[in-house]
């Protein structure tokens, strides 16, 4: 799935016009976090993770996570906690540790040959995390619908084949940095 915006304009200085997005991706790759939102029990093990529904770059309805762009002047933490909160809802409640590391960094790039992650619309680079959240999920924005997954069914290959851009790849990866790989 390409890194699709909503469109609202933003009153954040740090934000670009279409215009300028559109010239900084043809020179520049850009910064974005992912996160997969997860639900541990009490002992802090995945017990369910969540996969959303949107609209795909090309209008076909796939699947993927939270993912967004990294404004300038914005800390990883704060971009973590608004992607999070568009995507998810204002009561999701997501649990960002005091020192956010990713579990992994992928390469987005427009030529499908270079990485397993492709963005026809630009060369990116995205930090992902595994966020556990506690709240209760109610999808916002483009993001249309969130389901709740065991481990070993969002790692499966169904679900990796209605991730578009190498997210079923991500998701996996993810999966075994929790150690719930199966």
């Amino acid at each position: 799935m390409s890194f699709v915006g909503t469109g609202t304009p933003d009153p954040n200085p740090g934000w670009l016009s279409d215009e300028e997005l559109a010239g900084i991706r043809q020179r520049l790759p850009l910064l974005y976090v992912e996160a997969v939102p997860v639900r541990v029990d009490g002992l802090g093990q995945v017990t369910e993770v969540g996969v959303l529904l949107r609209v795909g770059s090309a209008g076909t309805i796939t699947r993927t996570i939270v993912s967004g762009r990294v404004m300038y002047g914005e800390t990883l933490r704060d971009a973590l906690f608004r992607h999070l909160e568009k995507d998810l809802g204002p009561m999701a409640f997501p649990q960002l540790p005091a020192s956010p590391a990713p579990f992994t960094v992928a390469e987005y790039f427009p030529t499908p040959s270079i990485s397993q992650y492709t963005d026809e619309r630009q060369h990116a680079v995205a930090l992902a995390y595994v966020v556990p959240v506690t709240g209760t999920c109610d999808p916002r924005q483009d993001a249309l619908e969130l389901t709740w997954m065991s481990p070993a069914e969002a790692v499966s290959d169904s679900v990796a084949a209605e991730m578009e851009g190498g997210r079923g790849a991500l998701l996996r990866m993810a999966m075994a940095s929790v150690g719930r790989l199966v």
